[in-house]
């Protein structure tokens, strides 16, 4: 299972920076930059953070891809 992310796409709808996105929610770019490319998962008070500046649910910026989830 991952994490699929909307950030992004919703920081240049929004025209952000990768830095003015970090400054809103109190991170670095880089922490920006790796929740963008899937290498990091954001803690639940970060993504709610993110979701906030976007003014959208959870399960609008933030999905969980099942694909390739092994049979139990």
């Amino acid at each position: 299972m991952t994490i699929l992310n909307r950030v992004k796409e919703l920081r240049a709808r929004f025209n952000f920076s990768q830095s003015v996105l970090a400054e809103k929610v109190g991170v670095t770019r880089q922490t920006v930059a790796a929740i963008e490319k899937g290498d990091y998962v954001p803690s639940l008070l970060l993504a709610l953070m993110i979701c906030d500046v976007f003014q959208l649910k959870m399960e609008d910026v933030f999905v969980l891809n099942k694909e390739g989830e092994e049979d139990e």
